[in-house]
């Protein structure tokens, strides 16, 4: 398959196949494409929890609209943003540059302390406003991966971030639920897997100049 047939393939599913789990290499893969994705500054004030447990998720069930695939799938995939993006985060970001490109401080300083103004700039709201772009941009780059590695997936926007905040303990992690995906793999009776993929024509959405 190639790319294009592969993203022909994906749809947002349903109805997962309780039964089937992704191996530890799949999931492994999911892991690694969240960590490589592309973010502003390459900050990355976003976060992903990766939840198995069958018992949390049930928790989680109510809080979801009551939709199927958070239980069903094999792995609910959780993005979330730091509440505040403090002078630690940014001085981490390019103490790391320094150890991984062995870059001097002469050079990087500036940069740092750029991006330090630029982020005490902003409120909290802008911040946070800020990461969830950057959330969406680590959803669609998921949601590609999973279509090339044959895994299925449902992004979902419908849930009460609040609940699962407190479900889930992510307020003194410093961290704010955006995004789901559950992940897994289609039940065969899925009858929106048939459907035909309804799109506008690439002339109607894209444009040459």
């Amino acid at each position: 398959m190639d790319v294009i047939k592969h993203l022909e393939w994906r749809y947002a599913t349903k109805k997962f196949d309780k039964t089937n789990k992704l191996s530890a290499s799949k999931l492994m893969v999911l892991k690694e494409a969240f960590n490589l994705t592309a973010t502003s500054f390459g900050l990355q004030t976003i976060n992903m929890l990766v939840v198995e447990s069958a018992d949390l998720r049930k928790l989680l069930l109510p809080h979801t609209y009551n939709q199927p695939q958070i239980v069903d799938a094999s792995h609910l995939l959780v993005i979330c943003i730091k509440e505040t993006i403090e002078d630690d985060d940014v001085n981490d970001y390019f103490d790391n540059i320094k150890d991984v490109r062995n870059t001097s401080e002469t050079i990087l300083n500036p940069y740092r302390q750029n991006l330090i103004k630029t982020m005490k700039k902003m409120t909290q709201k802008e911040q946070q406003q800020w990461s969830l772009n950057q959330a969406y941009i680590a959803l669609g780059n998921l949601m590609t991966v999973c279509a090339i590695e044959q895994i299925d997936s449902c992004p979902m926007e419908g849930f009460v971030p609040e609940k699962y905040d407190e479900v889930l303990n992510l307020k003194e992690k410093g961290l704010k639920s955006v995004l789901l995906l559950p992940v897994g793999y289609r039940a065969k009776d899925d009858m929106f897997a048939d459907f035909k993929k309804v799109r506008k024509k690439v002339k109607e959405t894209v444009f040459e100049l």
